[in-house]
């Protein structure tokens, strides 16, 4: 009640000809993060739900907190498992801290700064919806990425991918995910290769991800076990290791409307049906490799970038998972191919979108003709 009356109480300041008006989408941004709006509609027709923007995006970050718990242990298993240091759970936890609590500073601090700046010079309020694309980011890099490079990857994102478009809502690709393929083509040393996915590793100490060991000549038999994969006692990025923490989260989405069953059931089928057909690696290795399960629970799913339409979200994720694939086996240079199929897809969303409804109302044509005939 305190906070609530002090904010009351410095309000007026931050509105128009109060001394700080050229801050209000600033302050009302913090305002609305602490408390609800107590805006109402006093006409019109409207569909009330409690499922509102904020309510959507909380929830996809609720349901990426395994993803980042797993994924804060795995930092310091991964370390102390390459020094062959026994180390007791709090110590792993409290290495796995230290590494990635900058990161989310960086992610956080340099994107909404950015975010603020561009709410002020339009005078409009600052939208919610970078606190999901501030969480994911660093879930989706190595653990060694430079903190310097990671806030290049995000102003790029933010600004590139977001706010040249008109801001959140309004963006073609994935911003998060514009950040990873910006660091990638950029500084290629630091998102690929061996040296990268454990925070100081022994020398002699292989630090392969599973795709890195295909993509280097390997077979099956040099990979890890099913069960670690799927445990996600591996090398990778931060968030993507741990297949039980992804699903717990993306179970989460689903039972919540958040994600589309559609598209990520078609992402699935996309991808055993394409290593069915070019792979010798078997589909379910496939799946647990890399970012797949990922990508397809959290970034396809995208519900601005991704296909709008029923029938669209199948074509959608159908492509989704058969390009991942198709880059996979195809082309070695990308051994990742889930990030790129991803943003090829997000620009042509919005064509699969076109193509089913032009497709729709031609159908309905053809009825309508057919039924004057008849009835003449």
């Amino acid at each position: 009640m305190g906070l609530r009356n002090y904010i009351d109480k410095i309000k007026p300041n931050f509105e128009a000809g109060g001394k700080f008006a050229k801050y209000h989408s600033t302050f009302e941004a913090f305002e609305t993060f602490l408390y609800t709006p107590d805006t109402v509609t006093v006409n019109g027709a409207h569909i009330r739900d409690a499922n509102d923007m904020k309510h959507s995006l909380i929830s996809v970050v609720f349901a990426l907190i395994p993803c980042f718990l797993f994924g804060t242990w795995n930092i310091g298993y991964q370390h102390f498992l390459s020094l062959g240091a026994d180390a007791t759970f709090w110590q792993t936890i409290g290495y796995g801290l230290l590494r990635i609590i900058p990161l989310y500073l960086v992610s956080y601090v340099v994107g909404l700064v950015i975010e603020f700046t561009f709410a002020e010079i339009r005078k409009e309020p600052v939208n919610e919806g970078y606190f999901v694309t501030g969480f994911l980011i660093p879930l989706i890099m190595p653990v060694d990425v430079p903190l310097w490079m990671l806030a290049l990857a995000v102003a790029f994102a933010v600004i590139i991918g977001k706010e040249v478009f008109g801001g959140s809502g309004m963006n073609v690709v994935n911003p998060a995910l514009l950040a990873r393929a910006f660091l990638f083509f950029s500084y290629p040393s630091k998102m690929t290769g061996d040296n990268v996915w454990i925070a100081d590793k022994a020398d002699a100490y292989s630090g392969a991800t599973p795709l890195g060991t295909i993509f280097n000549g390997g077979s099956v038999n040099d990979l890890p076990s099913l069960s670690d994969m799927f445990i996600g006692t591996i090398s990778g990025s931060i968030g993507e290791t741990s297949k039980i923490a992804v699903l717990i989260g993306g179970i989460f989405l689903i039972i919540s409307g958040i994600a589309s069953l559609r598209i990520i059931v078609a992402t699935f089928i996309g991808a055993i049906s394409m290593s069915l057909l070019i792979s010798d690696i078997p589909f379910y290795y496939h799946l647990l490799m890399g970012g797949f399960m990922f990508g397809t629970f959290f970034m396809a799913t995208d519900p601005v970038t991704a296909a709008q339409t029923n029938i669209g979200k199948w074509i959608y994720g159908f492509l989704i998972g058969a390009i991942a694939i198709l880059i996979r086996v195809a082309n070695p240079g990308y051994p990742e191919g889930m990030m790129l199929a991803i943003l090829l897809l997000n620009v042509f969303a919005p064509l699969i979108d076109w193509c089913v409804v032009a497709c729709n109302i031609r159908k309905r044509k053809k009825r309508w003709a057919a039924a004057e005939r008849s009835d003449k």
